[in-house]
């Protein structure tokens, strides 16, 4: 009976304690996001923040479809495409000479 209920005390510590650990670990995360920094004061930063979504656009909507139309089997010639390993072998030389 002891044992039970030394079961049961130790069973409510964890299932109660856990929420206020996992509490205590958002609260830190929290803390350390929200610190301020001198690097914030920045007068770039604000261009940073009107540019980087047009970038981050630019990525997605032009540049990532086209590396994928030239980086076609078929097309790769056409457009010199070599894939970022193959740029420095002796073998990938022998097809352009």
């Amino acid at each position: 009976m002891k044992r039970l209920v030394a079961a049961v005390l130790i069973a409510m510590t964890l299932a109660l304690g856990a929420p206020a650990v996992q509490a205590v670990d958002q609260d830190q995360e929290l803390s350390e996001m929200d610190r301020y920094e001198d690097a914030f004061s920045n007068p770039l930063r604000l261009a940073y923040y009107l540019v980087y979504p047009i970038g981050f656009t630019a990525e997605w909507l032009i540049m990532r479809p086209l590396h994928f139309l030239i980086s076609r089997p078929y097309l790769n010639r056409f457009f010199g495409y070599t894939p970022i390993g193959d740029e420095g072998t002796y073998e990938r030389m022998g097809d352009h000479m």
